[in-house]
């Protein structure tokens, strides 16, 4: 019988997370750092990127970052490369960077829709794929990206961000069939109403609030802790027979 350190325990690996700075990503390296593992911190924001790898380094140990714009999309190679610098190549990625623009869709533009699908779609699967050839010669890797409420369900004024997060859940499943045979898995977590940056206007307004945090099963919004099991577990040796799924980390929204 396998020991549960062996399958929850994240000692001797390389976690590369984006949008590190705040938020999901922010919490989700935090999490994979006091696993264990040894996380490089991807984020545009310089201040708030520094104070994390701060607080990460004092609790938990092997922390490094880079600053960069996942709007460039030469970015990618640079991130790739130096990613594996401090630590040794990345063998699990988080791709959490994401923007919700909250536009009416008679107001979205050429440009504002190819900034959210650039951000939310396209860089996590050229980033994925810069990184391959490194988990494949350690023989193992864990992809996780970040879908959506909306991967399932549209929102309002959402049409952008539905579009890629739907793209999201698809990728995933591509990201799956090319490179699990390699010993590389690739889920996706979709979380509930969790308060973030993307989601102050929902926690603003107390009445949605309260609306949403009754359309679950459980009854209540999420809240970040909740988060901290599925990352460890689809980081994890624990899920190394789970690949292409999105799991719903949403109280219950969805089954209702």
């Amino acid at each position: 019988m396998t020991n549960v350190k062996d399958l929850f325990g994240l000692e001797d690996r390389v976690a590369l997370v984006t949008g590190a700075s705040s938020g999901i990503g922010q919490h989700m390296a935090k999490t994979l750092a006091l696993a264990g593992a040894s996380v490089v911190l991807v984020g545009r924001d310089k201040r708030r990127l520094e104070a994390t790898t701060a607080e990460i380094s004092s609790q938990a140990g092997a922390v490094s970052a880079l600053s960069a714009d996942l709007q460039d999309k030469q970015a990618v190679e640079r991130i790739a490369r130096e990613s594996a610098e401090p630590f040794g190549a990345p063998d699990i990625l988080v791709n959490a960077a994401g923007i919700n623009l909250r536009e009416p869709p008679q107001d979205i533009s050429w440009q504002s829709w190819d900034q959210t699908l650039t951000i939310n779609l396209t860089i996590p699967f050229f980033l994925a794929r810069a990184l391959i050839d490194g988990m494949r010669h350690k023989g193992y890797g864990n992809i996780i990206n970040i879908a959506s409420l909306q991967s399932y369900r549209a929102f309002a004024n959402s049409a952008a961000y539905g579009a890629s997060k739907g793209g999201v859940t698809q990728l995933t499943r591509a990201m799956a069939e090319a490179w699990s045979k390699d010993g590389i898995t690739a889920n996706a977590i979709a979380p509930g109403f969790f308060p973030t940056a993307l989601t102050q206007p929902v926690f603003d307004n107390p009445d949605l609030l309260a609306a949403n945090a009754e359309k679950t099963a459980i009854g209540r919004n999420g809240e970040m802790a909740d988060l901290d099991g599925t990352t460890i577990f689809l980081a994890s040796r624990a899920s190394a027979y789970i690949t292409g799924q999105v799991l719903a980390v949403d109280g219950g929204y969805t089954a209702k």
